[in-house]
């Protein structure tokens, strides 16, 4: 074992034991021993956050890109460690936790080249018109600032990307808030590990160490009071939606509200067009299967579910998809716990009225195997319940009578992360009547693709319209995400010698 876990929480730089513990559920290798999160642990990382805030919301953008960069630098220093307690702790093979480790370290260094740059403050200036009639103008100019400090939820399936310096922390960072994150139970050690990484780079750059906090474990009571604390002034979760949902709640009811930017869940529906179908049904139904069994089904974006004109080129691609599926082996899900809501999901979509079993399997203990089904469009407008997302390995055909009745589907979708079209050039016509209900659907549309895998970019949203998520005009990924944590300030007639150097 190359990795050394302090089993504490990191609370503003000091590691702190607790009176009760937990153990982590590992796939396999050693279970470690962690202590729970309390609200008192609660309130004292979120008073140092605020103490923090204080120098570094107002630090320079160097000096924060400079920090950010050396978070980066600190967990690619610790890449074996992470590797090695990750693939114990969630089955996921190294390639997966390697390329999620290149992927969160890029957010970071992304984060800190988008600061640097400067475009993010979007300062605006409106100079003084003392001569103006009927009335002067005054000195106005414009620009972001930090919100404060900010709650971060530990994603299930992305123990790196989504969790302790995910995307969420990232992006708090460079917008100068300091972060207090409540680690996921299901990979407790991965979440310390990086903890240490973050811990490093603050005593590196003699950042004030309130500016970040890791919090283990805990039951509900610590996640009610971390999205309750007066100090906290925004949340980033990602989850499900039932969880959500009440986190959500939570923030809205507070004496103060504040914007809770949860991501929750989506079925991401492909939309195949006739011609697509025909020409390349097979190699649709082919590539569906990849996308739909990748990591066992565990992307936020796994398309679940597909819609396609019935008749011979649906059944090609129909049966495409069932003998690339049956192929595919058990795989690992991340805990227990999800294994069995993924067997319970299969469960109830096989029982809801109106669905045909085209490929059932078995699963058992943390394993998971591909279940495929298919419905009519009649059926699916008629059942709500069809519509719910499945987390894992599940897809759902709908087959429709024609165009007018994909549209009618595509009117009838809850809010969705990605939604796909699947088109040749002789479905232009067609494509052009479902994009407008598409993105307004949406916060991604897509063609000839898989929605699996997000690319962190200036250009991604990853969000959408609820369930998708809580907050229709955020994404969690990509550089817009800083806006989730920032704020316009307007300075009238302040003196340059005043005004902070951004704007002046």
């Amino acid at each position: 074992m190359s990795y050394t876990l302090t089993g504490k929480h990191l609370i503003a730089g000091n590691w702190v034991a607790g009176d009760n513990t937990f153990q982590s559920e590992p796939a396999h290798g050693p279970a470690n021993t962690f202590p729970v999160g309390t609200p008192a642990l609660v309130d004292q990382a979120a008073k140092a956050a605020e103490d923090a805030f204080w120098t570094f919301g107002y630090s320079t953008r160097e000096e924060r890109a400079k920090f950010v960069n050396a978070i980066a630098d600190e967990i690619d220093a610790r890449g074996d460690e992470i590797t090695e307690i990750g693939t114990q702790e969630t089955g996921l093979p190294e390639a997966r936790l390697q390329g999620e480790r290149g992927r969160t370290v890029g957010q970071l260094r992304l984060f800190a080249s988008h600061i640097l740059d400067g475009a993010y403050l979007d300062r605006r200036y409106d100079e003084a018109l003392p001569d103006r009639a009927p009335l002067p103008r005054p000195d106005l100019r414009l620009m972001q600032r930090p919100i404060g400090p900010v709650a971060v939820f530990g994603a299930s399936n992305f123990p790196l990307a989504f969790s302790v310096a995910g995307g969420d922390t990232a992006s708090a960072l460079a917008a100068g808030c300091p972060v207090v994150v409540k680690g996921h139970s299901a990979h407790p050690g991965t979440g310390e590990i990086v903890a240490q990484a973050i811990d490093a780079a603050i005593k590196r750059c003699g950042v004030h160490p309130g500016v970040f906090s890791l919090i283990q474990g805990g039951k509900r009571e610590v996640g009610q009071s971390l999205v309750q604390h007066p100090l906290i002034k925004a949340v980033g979760f990602t989850g499900s939606l039932g969880g959500g949902r009440a986190l959500f709640d939570l923030c809205a009811a507070r004496p103060e509200p504040i914007p809770f930017f949860g991501e929750l869940g989506s079925v991401n529906p492909m939309f195949l067009l006739p011609a697509a179908t025909k020409a390349r049904g097979k190699a649709l139904g082919a590539g569906w299967a990849g996308s739909l069994t990748m990591g066992a089904g565990q992307f936020c974006t796994n398309p679940g579910i597909a819609v396609v004109i019935d008749g011979p080129d649906a059944d090609a691609f129909v049966a495409s998809a069932k003998e690339a599926l049956s192929g595919v082996a058990a795989q690992t899900m991340l805990t227990d716990g999800m294994a069995e809501t993924y067997r319970a999901g299969a469960k109830r979509i096989a029982g809801t009225s109106g669905v045909k079993d085209v490929l059932t399997t078995t699963c058992d203990l943390r394993n998971a195997t591909p279940y495929l089904f298919e419905t009519t469009g009649e059926n699916w407008l008629s059942n709500h319940e069809l519509g719910e997302e499945v987390f894992g390995p599940l897809g759902l055909v709908v087959r429709v009578k024609d165009v007018a009745e994909m549209r009618a589907i595509a009117k009838s979708l809850e809010g969705q992360l990605t939604c796909t079209l699947h088109l040749d050039a002789a479905d232009a016509a067609d494509a052009r009547s479902l994009l407008p209900i598409l993105e307004h659907k949406a916060g991604r549309v897509l063609a000839n693709g898989f929605p699996t895998g997000v690319e962190v970019s200036d250009a991604m949203v990853h969000g959408g319209p609820y369930p998708a998520s809580t907050n229709f005009g955020a994404t969690s990924v990509g550089t817009m995400a800083i806006r989730r944590f920032l704020r316009p300030v307007c300075y009238q007639n302040i003196p340059v010698d005043v005004l902070p150097a951004d704007i002046a």
